[in-house]
């Protein structure tokens, strides 16, 4: 079944190629609708919003558990990934000596959290070289090489940011043996089935990204052995809640609609029967990405397992190297071009990395191959 493009269950301009779902996402309209009422019904009454607030969030945080196929007794709502992992590593003791590892693919934000926990801790960083094009068995034997009785914990992507590869997170969590293996799952909602069923200790993911949940709505799912230890960022009411996703919910006065209008978002994934879509969106971006390729001369980078709906094109980049120069370049391909894009970088090599929804086409890759060249 070929299911066409539904840029009309989204509120984005058209008149710009939006190509970089997988940073902020976007909202459909039927959950903006939502939210809307629910702001509105908030500033009505405040008092009588505050009351309901815990029994919509329970509503919300089992059919987002369910969506996942977790366990919700171990299924806690979080405002992003980034605080999932900072969460999961202020669980897990970390004594003066141990290291905490982590790959060359780790987000920069969820690096900076090992890296404060390991100053800390009189802990420290290591960080693992898993090459782009790197099979699951290479990928295994090199972290396994890093693994000693030191070892706090293992931190690792589940879909890497900067490369959309996909890790062989079963066989990570074994190779650990029992040391804590903390997954940084931010891209994986809807892109993988049942994401957190890999036996790590903490899984985190987005559901901004590719459920297209409102920003601010993140689960995470924390083993049964730890979620005595795992609280939240923000002290609160429910400091002693012996629950663990009740002891996440309740963080004082806080905008809690993103999180209740979450499953509008499922629901819109399903009457766009995500199932068969999303397998069409991958035939897509493959399309897309070849199409740029050939326009900017370059090549695909060989990834094993590539994310579902994410690619990479190599961009001959000639500016300075940085992140300044890397912002000023989308700046212009968003002001001269009309196009939303993202440029990622990994060993030396800088790419742009599409990311596609059920609101895009071939079309916009064509237009952004027959666009971006002129800038380069």
């Amino acid at each position: 079944m070929d299911l066409s493009p539904r840029p009309d269950l989204w509120s984005l301009d058209p008149d710009v190629l939006h190509l970089n779902h997988g940073s902020y996402g976007a909202v459909p309209r039927r959950t903006q609708e939502l939210l809307a009422r629910l702001r509105t019904e908030t500033e009505a009454n405040p008092m009588l919003w505050f009351r309901s607030v815990a029994d919509r969030l329970t509503a919300s945080r089992l059919e987002l558990a369910r969506f996942l196929g977790t366990d919700p007794a171990g299924f806690a709502l979080v405002p992003n990934a980034s605080a999932g992992v900072t969460a999961a590593l202020g669980a897990i003791p970390i004594g003066p000596g141990s290291r905490i590892v982590l790959t060359d693919h780790t987000y920069g934000a969820v690096r900076y959290a090992a890296e404060r926990f390991a100053r800390a801790h009189q802990a420290e960083v290591v960080v693992v070289d898993v090459p782009l094009e790197a099979d699951d068995d290479s990928v295994v034997a090199a972290v396994r090489a890093e693994l000693d009785e030191r070892t706090a914990a293992l931190v690792v992507d589940q879909i890497s940011s900067a490369t959309a590869m996909v890790f062989p997170i079963r066989r990570l969590v074994e190779a650990c043996d029992g040391i804590p293996v903390i997954v940084d799952g931010a891209h994986a909602p809807a892109l993988l089935d049942n994401p957190a069923e890999d036996g790590a200790d903490f899984w985190t993911g987005n559901f901004h990204k590719w459920p297209a949940a409102p920003r601010g709505t993140a689960g995470l799912v924390v083993a049964e052995k730890w979620r005595e230890a795992t609280l939240p960022l923000i002290v609160s009411w429910s400091e002693y809640d012996e629950r663990l996703p009740e002891r996440f919910d309740m963080q004082g006065t806080f905008d809690y609609t993103p999180w209740i209008a979450a499953p509008e978002s499922l629901r819109v994934l399903a009457d766009l029967d995500w199932p068969v879509r999303r397998p069409q969106l991958s035939s897509l971006i493959d399309e897309g990405a070849q199409v740029l390729a050939k326009a900017l001369g370059t090549d695909l980078p060989d990834i094993v397992h590539p994310a579902a709906t994410i690619r990479l094109v190599e961009i001959p980049f000639s500016a300075q190297r940085s992140s300044e120069a890397g912002e000023s370049f989308k700046i212009r391909v968003s002001r001269e071009l009309k196009a939303e894009i993202t440029l990622t970088g990994f060993d030396e090599r800088i790419f742009v990395r599409l990311s596609a929804h059920a609101y895009n086409s071939l079309r916009d890759y064509e237009l952004l191959a027959s666009r971006l060249p002129t800038l380069l």
